[in-house]
């Protein structure tokens, strides 16, 4: 079979998947909050009930991938042993314990003709996913999708490629077993990256795309898309020390958004020394990271001047992209002004935070730092949904329109105008 062959099979499996999900959207989008959330629980119980079938399908993908040269943390991420099995459904139990978004009214009046208005929150319809190495995503997608009255199409990535395929065949179980379309929940191929731009560009078909992976897949998705997408995850997040902060307090704060997690969105990856601290303090920040075993990115000469050493010298990817990894860049600005500036010019508009006792200082920073979330004398680790409250979450959207922040059940919907009247015309 020629290449072109293969093309047009994998493009009409995407289209047709595609069309079968528009097709069962309806049914999804009414049904009732108590079988959703029976769907949840049973899918859980399921998913424990099929350990071992889906330990030993991470396996295949784990082989595969040291074969091909993924690297340890890769492998990790990959990685499903009996416990990750269990706090992914839990996760799926947690969000049938959550309020369902679906049918809240959001707002209403009455006309001065009588006509009763209510704004309410419904479905967004077909849900494509296009995510990278972690199979939890499937599921999580999934539960987020049901709950909210949404049909999922799951276009993971081939290192996962067995175990996404066993965890969708079970989910699909779940829902044949309760006379439920199959087709709520589907797996795309993944073979080529034609068919991701196969589903974002599925106009008619698909309601809208999610990206969740790293800054080339999002970038890839956003600009490729015809279909509406919403940005997510990329996270150059900064924290900013400033001349009046507890700079031991401050340190702590920019110390645990580094290290707590630095392979996640919302780890610090630069920090910003106020000029006006003293030189002893300038130095206690740059060694105390150095010290907790994350390696310093910088200007040589600026941050030797206070006497810093062991420096990287920094190129201008340190400033503009994330690490992900045990390495931070750090930088001297002028006050808080500098810090907005530096901010503004190298921000993926993630989570920003600042150190200070200066409440003028903090709201200014607080007013002009664009990003989905801003910290005050706080970690940047906090920017997660279930942080906020929200429960389970499907990524942190940094874009404008629709979601911003946290994406959870509520933002996985649209909203609808019902008006109500008794026969009246317009004059």
């Amino acid at each position: 079979m020629g290449m072109t062959d293969q093309r047009s099979i994998e493009r009409e499996e995407v289209l047709s998947k595609a069309r079968a999900a528009k097709a069962v959207a309806p049914v999804v989008a009414q049904l009732p909050t108590s079988t959703k959330n029976e769907l949840l629980i049973a899918a859980a119980d399921a998913l424990i009930a099929n350990t071992d079938a889906i330990i030993a399908a991470n396996a295949r993908d784990i082989e595969e991938g040291r074969a091909a040269g993924l690297s340890d943390s890769l492998i990790d991420r990959l990685s499903l042993n009996a416990a990750r099995i269990e706090g992914i459904a839990d996760g799926l139990r947690q969000v049938a314990g959550l309020k369902d978004p679906v049918g809240e009214v959001l707002t209403g009046g009455v006309m001065p003709n009588g006509i009763q208005m209510r704004q309410v929150r419904v479905p967004l319809g077909v849900m494509g996913m296009v995510y990278e190495a972690r199979p939890n995503v499937t599921v999580d997608a999934f539960g987020l999708a049901l709950k909210s009255g949404n049909v999922a199409l799951l276009r993971g990535s081939k290192t996962a490629k067995h175990s996404n395929s066993q965890l969708v065949e079970i989910l699909q179980g779940v829902l044949a077993d309760a006379d439920l379309p199959r087709e709520a929940v589907q797996l795309l191929p993944c073979e080529s990256h034609d068919s991701v731009q196969d589903l974002i560009t599925a106009r008619g078909l698909v309601d809208v795309v999610i990206p969740r992976g790293g800054a080339r897949l999002i970038e890839a998705v956003v600009t490729g898309a015809t279909v509406p997408a919403i940005e997510t995850g990329t996270g150059n997040c900064h924290f900013y020390i400033d001349a009046d902060a507890d700079v031991d307090q401050g340190i702590e704060l920019a110390l645990n958004g580094k290290t707590r997690r630095c392979s996640v969105c919302n780890a610090t990856e630069t920090v910003l020394i106020d000029a006006a601290l003293p030189d002893v303090d300038k130095l206690r920040i740059v060694t105390a990271f150095q010290e907790a075993g994350v390696t310093v990115h910088g200007d040589v000469d600026e941050l030797g001047a206070f006497g810093a050493t062991d420096v990287v010298e920094a190129n201008e990817a340190d400033w503009a992209e994330e690490y992900l990894s045990m390495d931070i860049a750090a930088t001297v600005v002028d006050g808080v002004d500098g810090a907005i500036a530096h901010i503004a010019r190298w921000t993926t508009g993630h989570t920003e935070a600042i150190a200070t006792s200066n409440i003028v200082t903090a709201q200014k920073f607080a007013d002009q730092v664009d990003a989905a979330a801003v910290m005050i004398n706080a970690s940047t680790a906090f920017t997660d949904g279930e942080q906020y409250g929200m429960g389970a979450e499907i990524g942190i959207s940094t874009q404008k329109l629709h979601a911003r922040g946290p994406m959870a059940l509520p933002e996985l919907t649209s909203t609808k105008w019902i008006l109500q009247g008794t026969g009246q015309t317009r004059p």
